[in-house]
């Protein structure tokens, strides 16, 4: 099964509006994918304070007389032990993204791809059995030269998804599911008749 090149003539006759200006959409592709990855951070880094360092409370040394520095606390950040500093606490890194910057970004990164001739479309994406070495070989059919390929269909069989376990080099995902960050992720992308069908339905919504 061999795979042609996705043209923006082709893009156009699925009803796929490209974004030719290369300066539209660039600032929206920046903000999803910097949502998109900041969504990802789990906000749980937490550093003690000196109120919860476990050390006395009591004064060191008396104010005055000692010759020595002030000090009020063994939980100073000051002290080795003491509490941090500032530090960090368990934080929610979430940020909200309006959803026609969304629509555009996704749309940009798509253009973006489909021009630079990075999309291969292909009619199906299937193996007949579960097995590695089946999966490489359909692959090589269709981007032998990709360093990483990401493979967009409507629906995986679990036969397929089995088989590609264990290429780390290529991530399946629904054409429903992708989002900006992955279109620019890979070097080709690999596209099914029905994924492109879904991605025209996803950009007219």
């Amino acid at each position: 099964m061999s795979a042609n090149v996705l043209t923006a003539a082709d893009a156009e006759k699925a009803k796929i509006q490209l974004i030719t200006d290369e300066a539209k959409g660039m600032q929206a592709v920046h903000d999803v994918v910097v949502a998109i990855q900041a969504a990802r951070r789990s906000g749980t880094a937490c550093a003690k304070t000196k109120g919860d360092v476990n050390l006395s409370g009591r004064k060191p040394w008396r104010q005055k007389g000692t010759g020595r520095a002030r000090a009020g606390s063994f939980a100073s950040p000051v002290w080795v032990g003491g509490g941090a500093a500032h530090g960090p606490k368990p934080r929610d890194y979430t940020k909200n993204t309006p959803k026609a910057v969304k629509k555009l970004a996704f749309r940009k990164a798509l253009s973006a791809r489909i021009l630079e001739g990075d999309v291969l479309l292909v009619e199906k994406f299937s193996v007949a059995e579960p097995k590695t070495k089946l999966f490489v070989a359909l692959l090589a059919k269709t981007s032998a030269q990709a360093r990483k390929t990401l493979v967009l269909s409507a629906v995986f069989d679990e036969t397929t998804l089995k088989a590609a376990r264990n290429v780390a080099k290529v991530q399946l995902t629904r054409a429903e599911d992708v989002n900006t960050e992955q279109l620019l992720a890979f070097d080709k992308i690999v596209l099914t008749q029905d994924a492109l069908e879904k991605l025209s339905e996803r950009l007219a919504s």
